[in-house]
């Protein structure tokens, strides 16, 4: 609960931060569709490093963190044995910082307080756009990055069959600038009969893991959730697989992305980035993240294409504007799911 309140707290400062006046990069030939304190004038959709060196960063401590698809504190032990070697091989203190949502992560990255972390699929384009984030990799074998799919999961011993027998029901998204959370089912479903917003009213839980325990106490009927964090959830023993059935799968989505800050020096941002690609997991991360056992390096320009084109079918944007509407909605989440717990407790 308390967890909760801080990541609401975090989402709050973000709207009297983004109200403040920004310095925009006046002298910009390029800027797409990135916020007005970056510049893209090599056209790869990500912020340029800054020409100025005073605005140049090598951080005395680094601060990593992974995205809160799940609790952080999970997350914090899981990456324990990386954020060691991460450590050594920068020469850097490495602090690993736990977050409570998607738009206090993004915020970190932009004010300055993250320096490097994983970012839910969907939230990418928001951190890229917003926070001047440069995604480099994802999970991945040697062959190739980790995907998922998005997933409508139901109670196993429900009369649900397929997406079309959800209209009226409850079904639960996780927040509005998740990927397989709700921008790829806003995209996907009316093609299977099923239109979200208008065939059933979108309940927000907050996460991914809070979606699929919520359908496992019936508090939902269904939800839109990301297979891996389902997988995880079920190997870790939180939910029986054998008592939910899956309606709907969607095609591949590439898996949660790592970003650095767009800011970092490059001497120092090589050297650790080299400290990324070189790392291979140790059994416990490979077990946690379904066989992976590497960063695989991938470019936002080309491997996000897929996510970028559910968005914009969907109607949706990756501008401030969404962002701060989006985030709103992901407060008030946030806040219902703390509310629905303290009731239970």
């Amino acid at each position: 609960m308390k967890r909760l309140i801080c990541g609401i707290a975090a989402v709050l400062g973000f709207f009297a931060i983004a109200a403040a006046p920004v310095l925009a990069q006046s002298d910009c030939k390029n800027r797409g569709e990135l916020d007005a304190n970056y510049c893209d004038e090599n056209r790869d959709l990500v912020a340029d490093t800054p020409k100025e060196p005073k605005r140049l960063k090598t951080p005395g401590t680094l601060v990593f963190t992974y995205t809160p698809v799940e609790d952080p504190a999970v997350y914090e032990k899981i990456y324990q044995p990386f954020t060691a070697h991460l450590a050594a091989c920068t020469g850097k203190r490495v602090v690993f910082f736990q977050v409570q949502s998607n738009a206090a992560e993004i915020e970190a990255m932009r004010s300055g307080r993250l320096h490097v972390g994983g970012f839910s699929t969907g939230p990418t384009a928001f951190a890229v756009n917003i926070a001047g984030a440069v995604p480099f990799a994802v999970k991945g074998t040697e062959k190739e990055y980790q995907g998922y799919n998005l997933i409508m999961i139901v109670k196993k011993d429900s009369p649900f069959q397929k997406l079309a027998d959800l209209k009226g029901k409850k079904v639960a998204h996780t927040s509005p600038s998740s990927n397989s959370g709700h921008m790829a089912p806003i995209a996907l479903f009316p093609k299977e009969g099923l239109t979200p917003d208008k065939d059933y009213k979108i309940i927000f839980s907050g996460k991914h893991d809070n979606s699929v325990m919520g359908v496992n106490s019936g508090d939902y009927e269904a939800a839109a959730v990301a297979s891996d964090v389902f997988y995880r959830m079920a190997g870790r023993g939180q939910v029986k697989e054998s008592d939910f059935r899956i309606i709907y799968r969607s095609a591949k989505f590439p898996t949660s992305s790592f970003a650095y800050a767009h800011d970092l020096e490059p001497t120092f941002r090589d050297k650790m980035l080299k400290c990324f690609y070189d790392y291979r997991f140790p059994a416990d991360m490979q077990k946690a993240f379904d066989g992976a056992d590497r960063f695989f390096p991938i470019t936002y320009q080309k491997d996000w294409a897929v996510v970028r084109q559910v968005a914009e079918g969907g109607g949706e944007a990756f501008n401030r504007a969404a962002y701060e509407k989006e985030s709103k909605r992901e407060t008030d989440a946030l806040k219902k799911a703390a509310e629905e717990k303290a009731k239970k407790q």
